[in-house]
């Protein structure tokens, strides 16, 4: 049976003929909103040591992380037949160019990797380092992933993100011109955000020129200026329970056009980044049977109500 969804692993599997995996590089780099350039702190609710593998860390050269990510994945997905070098930690094209061609030229050289994902801000990128992308998409498979997190100004000021959603239209706009795979993130859950707002949210992704879709449930990570806020204002926080969860996606689903790919729809921390896990250690893979079972259980599907 189709899925009632579009995966992303479904659309590189269909576009290129076989399953690639991501391997995660940290390059070391930071992000404007961190280095004073813009603001300090970062985003209130990041800790990036939550978000990526043990194996990545900048310490190791970029062919090191790529070694022992293969070796991971080739004992967790013996599946995959060719990788992709995932720029993630940070903000990945926050360098002069010259530093990025290097970068993501030593990723390339690796004999099994057909691709790089670049992870990075709206207001990280220019016309030049995105032409240069694109001519890297003529031989190599490229995909550019920004951080949006919230379609609502006042949010983004709020987590201290230090760029408005204007800034990440044009972004996403320029870099689907280019005819470069473009996927954005959002966090569901963030302080003054409501449900219905989350709901209204689906049909200004839906007006992006978007490829795919990374979401993410809010997680209060340990030792982040979001737990001090958490702690101080409950009140400003929509949270789920997983069977919530699940139903609140289903209705984002049913609101977004059904040709963007859904990468992610869920995100997992280490529990010991977080004071409690109230949704259990339940792994990704669980949570997309138990989705594709909620949407089966309302006879739902991506775009029901457009």
């Amino acid at each position: 049976m189709k899925k009632r969804y579009n995966s992303f692993v479904g659309y590189y599997k269909s576009k290129y003929g076989s399953r690639l995996q991501k391997i995660v590089i940290d390059a070391g780099f930071t992000c404007p909103n961190r280095d004073g350039s813009i603001a300090f702190g970062g985003c209130t609710y990041c800790d990036n040591n939550a978000f990526h593998p043990s194996y990545s860390t900048p310490d190791k050269s970029i062919m090191q992380q790529m070694e022992e990510g293969m070796e991971f994945h080739r004992r967790r997905y013996r599946t995959a037949d060719s990788y992709i070098a995932y720029f993630q930690p940070y903000s990945n094209t926050y360098a002069p160019l010259e530093r990025l061609k290097e970068l993501y030229a030593e990723a390339l050289s690796h004999p099994d990797v057909v691709g790089i994902a670049v992870g990075t801000r709206p207001d990280c990128v220019d016309e030049e380092k995105l032409d240069y992308l694109a001519e890297l998409s003529r031989e190599h498979i490229v995909m550019v992933e920004y951080g949006i997190e919230s379609c609502f100004d006042a949010t983004l000021e709020r987590i201290n993100r230090g760029h408005t959603f204007q800034h990440a239209a044009h972004a996403v706009k320029m870099t689907a011109e280019r005819g470069l795979d473009v996927c954005a993130h959002f966090i569901l859950g963030l302080p003054g955000e409501s449900r219905d707002m989350m709901l209204e949210s689906a049909s200004v992704i839906n007006s992006l020129p978007l490829t795919s879709l990374k979401f993410h449930q809010l997680q209060i990570i340990k030792g982040t200026r979001m737990e001090r806020e958490f702690e101080t204002h409950p009140e400003d926080f929509v949270t789920f329970s997983l069977g919530e969860y699940l139903d609140f996606f289903v209705d984002i689903l049913e609101r977004l056009r059904p040709e963007i790919c859904i990468e992610r729809f869920a995100g997992e921390v280490p529990p010991r980044f977080v004071k409690s896990t109230p949704w259990g250690l339940i792994r990704n893979v669980e949570l997309l049977r138990l989705l594709e079972k909620r949407l089966e259980e309302r006879d739902s599907w991506q775009g029901k109500l457009l």
